[in-house]
């Protein structure tokens, strides 16, 4: 029997070894299905740590992003995958709850249950991040090679004020199509959101752009999270690692870095707290 389709058979297994070893699983928020709502933007995906099975249910950590943890209440539809080499197999649930646990390592957590699928399901290859029942659509990040870090506090300020004037009413025609206030920076660049945690967040790029990854160390980004937000969200980011898939793209890790704004990191928070507010409203509408 081949490898992928043993461990789709036996995914509760494969689940335990995640589990055993100190892995996680990547959540989303679950979208209505095709269909029967609106399909627009793209998702938040978290990388988060597996904190205990049962036969009934899994306890993960909190969501987090740029240090905060994201609270999710009980009954919000979740898309959730887990990865084994270069497979991945997704499947949707739903958030029951919060309750104590005890990881393999560490002290004992408040984690957010998730109630136990039925089956899962394995992602084609060309189709990553899509099964039969779901579909997770990775947001457009556009990216710039930072050439002087110093230079970010009047574009991320300019990007603050932008989006709060967004906020608090209706966007001027155009305003998200409109040329950014930029940094010092190179030749522009995009990618695709792959991830996020409290700490960082994961792009994928294509071979077209994978080049400009090793320009510079720093990068400056707009990440789009329409509809939940109006406009793109600008931060800096730095490169931690990258490396190349089958397909040749390159998956490229970032650390989130405020040191040259500081003031910047409290409203990338709020943002991000609001953008996840937003995706648990839409999803308790579409369960209902």
């Amino acid at each position: 029997m081949p490898a992928n389709r043993s461990r789709t058979e036996n995914w509760r297994q494969s689940l335990q070894q995640v589990y055993e070893r100190g892995g996680g699983l990547e959540v989303a928020i679950g979208r209505p299905a095709e269909g029967s709502g609106d399909q627009s933007g793209g998702d938040l995906i978290f990388r988060v740590r597996i904190f205990e099975i049962t036969d009934r249910d899994i306890v993960i950590e909190s969501p987090a992003a740029v240090g905060r943890s994201m609270h999710l209440g009980a009954g919000v539809p979740v898309v959730a995958s887990m990865t084994i080499g270069q497979n991945r197999w997704m499947f949707r649930t739903v958030t029951t709850g919060h309750r104590l646990a005890r990881p393999p390592m560490g002290p004992e957590t408040a984690g957010v249950v998730l109630a136990m699928p039925e089956n899962v399901e394995r992602c084609p290859r060309r189709q990553h991040f899509r099964i039969s029942t779901a579909e997770l659509r990775l947001p457009t990040v556009e990216c710039w090679p930072l050439l002087d870090p110093g230079s970010v506090a009047p574009a991320e300020n300019a990007n603050r004020l932008a989006l709060m004037d967004a906020m608090g009413g209706k966007p001027p025609a155009g305003a998200a199509d409109s040329a950014p206030v930029l940094p010092d920076v190179g030749p522009r660049f995009t990618g695709r959101l792959v991830n996020m945690s409290g700490g960082g967040l994961g792009l994928l790029v294509g071979p077209d752009h994978s080049a400009a990854l090793n320009l510079q160390p720093f990068v400056w980004m707009r990440v789009d999270l329409r509809p939940h937000m109006p406009l793109p969200l600008a931060l800096t980011a730095r490169r931690v690692h990258t490396h190349l898939d089958a397909a040749q793209n390159v998956y490229a890790g970032f650390s989130f870095e405020f040191a040259f704004n500081p003031a910047h990191q409290k409203f990338v928070t709020e943002v991000m707290t609001a953008c996840v507010d937003s995706m648990q409203r839409a999803g308790a509408r579409a369960a209902a």
